[in-house]
């Protein structure tokens, strides 16, 4: 299985409120993501447009349906759909997250918490395996935002992906936001999260708005639908300084979607921080 390459660049994901601007391939950015399901498709308009752009911008396939703790194990007809896109697209990697969202009969199209135990360390692991070997490629898994714990946690959450990543040879997609709002929730140290992964194994980190405390209940909630906040940036930061290879760094915003100069201008302020974490001599700072 092939190794993936360190990759530095900066993007944004593939939406409907700005695709016609970068099917002009004029907009500064390094690749744009892509949610794999909107494309795993037989034909029509949106594959033709993700032929348009990837004439111009490197892409990356993101999943949300893996389902790569399902006890069930993997779907079949899942599998085949996204090796077919994938062959189609030729992207730099494909990623999914860690959780579950289906149960034989039933999707429920959202990412789904997982207990930190052994047990489920071992389905996942399996599962990745089997992901792995049908697309002929290692993967990218994304650390989830969490609102719920279970009992029988036997692992912290970076633990189980510095396992996940050992066995499987997969690699990490380091969502900043996800940890911080993680962190709030359960009251653990974000810091302590960064320290505590395989850093090596990061090869894309994904930047985001949340909803705060207090507007939708007692938690901080991803939704993707504003603007990074200050503490993120600096987690962030923090990121880039113990990262020692490059990396892609992505603004994901899918909902609330502002103009696109807006956008461009918040991923110029990541290239700023993620400049400032390396010394003109290329050695990494600490923040």
């Amino acid at each position: 299985m092939t190794f993936i390459k360190p990759f530095s660049g900066f993007g944004l994901g593939l939406r409907t409120a700005y695709q016609d601007a970068l099917l002009s391939g004029e907009v500064d950015l390094d690749f744009v993501e892509i949610i794999s399901e909107n494309y795993m498709v037989d034909g029509g308009r949106s594959l033709r447009i993700l032929e348009q752009v990837r004439s111009h911008y490197p892409v990356i396939m993101h999943g949300v349906s893996m389902s790569i703790g399902s006890a069930e194990g993997l779907d079949a007809d899942y599998l085949r759909q996204l090796k077919r896109l994938e062959q189609r697209v030729q992207p730099l990697w494909v990623s999914d997250h860690l959780c579950w969202t289906r149960t034989s009969a039933h999707n429920s199209h959202d990412l789904l918490p997982l207990p930190l135990t052994h047990e489920a360390l071992a389905v996942v692991c399996d599962n990745i395996e089997r992901a792995q070997d049908a697309l002929g490629r290692p993967m990218l898994f994304e650390n989830p935002s969490s609102y719920v714990t279970f009992p029988e946690d036997e692992l912290s959450e970076w633990d189980f992906l510095a396992a996940m990543a050992q066995r499987t040879g997969c690699f990490l997609l380091l969502d900043v936001n996800n940890i911080y709002v993680s962190a709030q929730n359960h009251g653990f140290s974000a810091q302590d999260y960064l320290a505590g992964l395989p850093l090596e194994r990061v090869r894309q980190i994904h930047l985001a708005g949340h909803t705060p405390r207090g507007e939708r209940g007692d938690f901080i909630i991803d939704t993707h639908d504003r603007e990074v906040v200050e503490p993120v940036w600096k987690l962030y930061a923090q990121a880039c300084a113990m990262i020692d290879h490059p990396v892609a760094t992505m603004i994901e915003r899918d909902d609330k979607i502002p103009p696109l100069p807006e956008l461009l201008a918040e991923l110029d302020l990541a290239r700023s921080i993620a400049c400032d974490a390396i010394q003109p001599s290329g050695q990494r700072v600490s923040v």
